[in-house]
């Protein structure tokens, strides 16, 4: 439990910095943040009932895909703001990492493995920000249409 908690803070602590350097400012760098402690919370708390990671990476995705949608047009901001900063804590940079020393190392099996798995969680990321996006888009444009 400690782990989780220390995790859920570094969580916060990395959103705030990513917030800082994107130049996010007041109410929106604390939504910001709190998308970032919500993901990786959310990943976590999938982890007692899915197993697959990246299941959980397109579950916590969707989750905070819609968490930003809704923030954009609360805050009247663009939700790219809210996108980065969220989903900072699930960009799988350690498997890019380890996929580039297997490579260096030459050992081509680990490469192929860990580089199709860090493939494979990068494409559950976009693939839920793209859904969530695109279904946002012909919701709105669907209630325009109704309002006329």
């Amino acid at each position: 439990m400690t782990d989780a908690i220390i995790q859920i803070l570094a969580a916060l602590v990395g959103t705030l910095a990513f917030g800082i350097v994107f130049n996010i400012r007041g109410k929106k760098l604390l939504v910001g943040m709190f998308g970032g402690m919500l993901a990786w919370s959310l990943f976590l708390l999938l982890g007692l009932a899915v197993e697959s990671e990246v299941a959980r990476y397109f579950l916590v995705s969707v989750a905070i895909s819609v968490y930003s949608e809704i923030f954009a047009r609360v805050l009247k901001t663009p939700t790219t703001t809210f996108y980065i900063v969220a989903l900072i804590s699930l960009i799988p940079g350690s498997g890019l990492y380890y996929s580039i020393a297997y490579a260096l190392d030459g050992n081509t099996a680990m490469f192929l493995e860990k580089a199709v798995h860090t493939l494979a969680l990068a494409a559950a990321l976009a693939l839920a920000i793209v859904l969530v996006s695109s279904l946002t888009k012909q919701l709105t444009a669907f209630s325009r249409r109704r309002e006329k």
